[in-house]
C-alpha cells in the first residue's frame, strides 16, 4: 500500500492546531520584521497580534520564500521515509516558492529517480490554499484515495475555489508589487473599498470599487449568494488581518444566509500579511470560474 503525504507551506494559514493534529509537513517562507527575521510559521515565532500591531505603527516588513535547499531537506526526510509526496504550493502569481520547489524536486530526481514527489501550484494562497489542503486530506482519509486520485481532483477543483479580499490599505500591496501603483492611489485618494480577487494566473486584481467598510463587507455575502456551489454541503474559510469581530460577524451572515456547512476562521499569516496589511479580510470558497474581469 503506498504511502502518500500531503504537504504545503506556511501561506496556507491553516490552524496551526490543524497542522499539528493532521501532522502536515509543510516548509516556511520567512519574515523580515522590524530589522529581526522571524519564520513564518503559523504565529508561533512572531505572534499575529504583535505582527498586525506593528504594521500599524509603521512596521514594513519584508518575505523571503524559502530555499531550495529548504525543500530538497524536507522533500529527502520525506522521501527516506517511504513516502510519495504531494506538495500544494502558494500561487506561483504570488511568491517565486513554486519555482524553487520546482529545482529542489529535480535535485531529489537526480538521487532518487523512482520518487514520486506532485507539485500543484494552486494559483491561490492563504486560507483559500489552505481550503485546498484540507480538500485533499479529506479526499485521503476519508476516501482513502491514491496519490494519482488526489492530484487528479486537486487539478480539477483548483480554479473553483473562489477568492474575495478586503483590503484596508492599500500601499501594502503597491509596495509588493502585488498591485498597481494607479490601482493603489485611486483606492486610498477616494477612500474606496476595493474587492480584491485572485485569477486565473493566480495574480490580485481589483474587480470592484466599494465606498465603506460596511458596505464591502456586504458584499462579499452577496457575492457568495451569488457564485457559491451547494453551500450546504461546504466549507467556507475566511481569514483577517487582526480584525476577528468582523470575521465573525461575516460568519455569522454565511449561516444565516447561505446556511453553509462549515465556517473556518484564522488569522493572516505574516507572510501573506506583509502584502495585505493590518484589518484585511478574505473569503474562500467552491464557486464558478475564477472572475478576471470588473464586475
Amino acid at each position: 500500500m503506498e504511502k502518500c503525504v500531503i504537504m504545503t507551506d506556511s501561506c496556507c494559514d491553516l490552524p496551526i492546531e490543524y497542522i499539528n493534529e493532521k501532522n502536515v509537513p509543510y516548509v516556511k517562507l520567512s519574515c523580515n520584521f522590524d530589522d529581526k527575521e522571524y519564520a513564518d510559521d503559523f504565529g508561533t515565532t512572531l505572534s499575529y497580534k504583535k505582527f498586525f500591531d506593528g504594521l500599524r505603527n509603521g512596521i514594513v516588513p519584508k518575505t523571503s520564500q524559502p530555499s531550495s535547499q529548504a525543500f530538497y531537506d524536507k522533500f529527502k526526510e520525506l522521501i527516506d521515509d517511504g513516502n510519495d509526496i504531494i506538495y500544494l504550493c502558494v500561487s506561483s502569481g504570488l511568491s517565486g516558492t513554486f519555482n524553487g520547489a520546482n529545482v529542489a524536486r529535480n535535485m531529489i530526481l537526480e538521487e532518487y529517480p523512482e520518487a514520486n514527489i506532485d507539485i500543484i501550484d494552486c494559483l491561490t494562497g492563504s486560507l483559500g490554499q489552505g481550503l485546498i489542503v484540507k480538500k485533499a486530506i479529506e479526499l485521503k482519509e476519508e476516501k482513502n484515495a491514491t496519490r494519482k486520485e488526489i492530484v487528479s481532483y486537486i487539478e480539477e477543483i483548483k480554479m473553483k475555489v473562489n477568492t474575495y479580499i478586503l483590503v484596508d490599505d492599500l500601499s501594502y500591496l503597491k509596495k509588493g508589487g502585488r498591485i498597481s501603483g494607479a490601482a493603489a492611489t485611486i483606492g486610498m485618494v477616494l477612500h474606496v473599498k476595493p474587492v480584491l480577487t485572485l485569477n486565473d494566473e493566480g495574480r490580485v486584481i481589483p474587480i470592484l470599487k466599494v465606498k465603506g467598510r460596511k458596505k464591502s463587507l456586504a458584499k462579499l455575502v452577496e457575492i457568495a449568494k451569488e457564485r457559491m456551489i451547494n453551500p450546504k454541503e461546504e466549507i467556507v474559510t475566511i481569514c483577517h488581518g487582526d480584525c476577528l469581530d468582523e470575521a465573525l460577524k461575516l460568519k455569522e451572515k454565511l449561516i444565516n444566509e447561505l446556511e453553509v456547512k462549515e465556517v473556518l476562521i484564522n488569522y493572516i499569516g505574516n507572510a501573506v500579511g506583509a502584502y495585505s496589511g493590518a484589518d484585511a479580510l478574505a473569503i474562500f470558497f467552491m464557486g464558478e470560474e475564477r472572475q478576471n474581469h470588473i464586475i
